[in-house]
């Protein structure tokens, strides 16, 4: 008997201070019914670990199936140091937006020197202060993702201008699409297998 397709769920990974109701992770969220975001006790501190345990716990508890992990910010390094330690992760991709530059932490050697996991896109700006553009291409080179720089848009988030972000919906659609053209044979019926013979 085949298996019901579950699509990937979507995970926000927020940055420190969490996201208001007014960033655009907070709208993504409200674009996907089933979406699920990472807490931390507090948004404030930057304990990286305990940023990157909260990860596996909040996947963990989501029972099983796929995720589409989209960061920003301080959880783009928290992400990073989840993927490296969790050779079975269920997140499949990673969009990771504006990350905070590990250096102004202390955090650099905590965090992974080689390709992560998983495909990941790394979104930058050309005047982020909290990241160089020469530093946001040098990590994505590093992690393996594909980059991308927006351009002079700040840090990305709703001080920035940055509510609605149709981009990371799309890349979370484009994600999604890919995911079920992956599964379709474990779930196609006896007459598509017929027709395809």
């Amino acid at each position: 008997m085949a298996t019901t397709y579950r699509p990937p769920r979507l995970l926000i990974i927020p940055g420190l201070h969490d996201s208001g109701p007014a960033h655009w992770q907070s709208w993504l969220q409200s674009q996907f019914r089933d979406a699920r975001r990472v807490q931390q006790r507090d948004f404030s501190q930057t304990e990286l670990q305990r940023w990157a345990d909260r990860i596996a716990s909040t996947v963990d508890h989501a029972g099983p199936g796929e995720w589409l992990a989209v960061a920003h910010s301080f959880g783009t390094l928290a992400l990073a140091r989840y993927l490296d330690e969790h050779a079975d992760t269920p997140i499949r991709q990673a969009l990771l937006v504006a990350p905070a530059e590990p250096d102004k932490f202390g955090l650099a050697e905590l965090l992974p020197q080689q390709r992560l996991r998983i495909p990941c896109t790394l979104i930058a700006s050309q005047n982020d202060p909290w990241m160089t553009p020469h530093s946001a291409q040098r990590w994505a080179r590093r992690w393996g993702a594909s980059y991308s720089n927006l351009g002079r848009v700040g840090h990305i988030n709703s001080e920035s201008g940055f509510g609605p972000f149709p981009l990371a919906k799309r890349w979370v659609e484009v994600a999604l699409a890919r995911a079920a053209r992956e599964q379709r044979p474990l779930h196609a019926s006896f007459q598509e297998w017929s027709f395809a013979i």
